[in-house]
């Protein structure tokens, strides 16, 4: 007996270890907590920007600003014709592509492809700086929702008012972050806009003019682009488009048309 029992009590406490092992597995198994699925950030724009305006890049560089217009389809862009055609004896770009509230670096939306680009005749034949306004359409693969149900829009408007108050937003082409200007605009010429606004230099062409901005969608009606007189002007202090008027509403619905 003396010399077994050490061996039954080495039997028991081999079992009652094993016992509380398998007790411990077990309810860690329970226990342990499911992986927990991290919400989806939401996308970020740089502060008093609109998500509905991006930069347009070529060859991996930013080099002229759109904007998203307001369509059925959800999915039009509106900027200045020099920035989507060569113009007089040129022919459109290809390769462009689109990032709504770029920033630092960042493409909050994602890249879209710039597509069915359109201007006017009198710019195909002859760059006339009163039709530097071009449309086209912004597709990405894979995207389950419109670009316009994403970031929003701005509506078209034509044929009015050359004195208005407006948001004036461009990407210069040695910044990361838009320029962004609120002032009056005036009359330049007969199918002229002028406005000031500081710090619009290269890059900042196709920039929307929006009326009516409201501050909390940061969108309104865009009335012009950077663009017309001298390409938009040769001073970064002040910007020139070309009045939007039948010939641009024209455009818009070819562009709508076939989207």
């Amino acid at each position: 007996m003396r010399v077994r029992r050490p061996a039954v009590l080495l039997i028991l406490a081999a079992v009652l270890l094993l016992g509380a092992a398998f007790v411990v597995v077990f309810a860690g198994r329970r226990t342990q907590p499911a992986a927990a699925t991290a919400p989806e950030a939401a996308p970020v724009v740089a502060p008093d920007s609109s998500p509905a305006v991006g930069a347009l890049f070529l060859d991996g560089s930013h080099y002229c600003t759109a904007s998203v217009v307001h369509s059925q389809q959800g999915d039009v862009l509106l900027t200045a014709a020099h920035c989507i055609h060569d113009g007089e004896g040129g022919d459109y770009l290809t390769g462009v592509t689109f990032a709504p509230g770029y920033h630092d670096g960042v493409a909050p939306f994602g890249f879209w492809t710039v597509s069915d680009e359109l201007v006017a005749p009198g710019w195909t034949a002859s760059s006339d700086q009163d039709l530097d306004v071009g449309f086209a359409t912004a597709h990405q693969t894979g995207a389950t929702k419109s670009l316009e149900s994403l970031v929003g829009a701005n509506t078209l408007a034509t044929g009015g008012e050359f004195e208005q108050a407006i948001t004036l937003t461009g990407y210069p082409d040695d910044s990361e972050t838009p320029a962004v200007c609120r002032n009056t605009t005036s009359r330049q010429d007969t199918y002229q806009l002028k406005v000031d606004c500081a710090g619009f230099p290269t890059g900042t062409s196709g920039g929307p003019w929006v009326a009516g901005q409201d501050p909390r969608t940061r969108l309104g009606t865009v009335i012009g682009v950077i663009g017309g007189f001298e390409y938009g002007g040769d001073d970064p202090d002040t910007s020139y488009s070309s009045y939007f008027d039948t010939d641009v509403q024209a455009l818009y619905r070819q562009t709508t048309a076939r989207a």
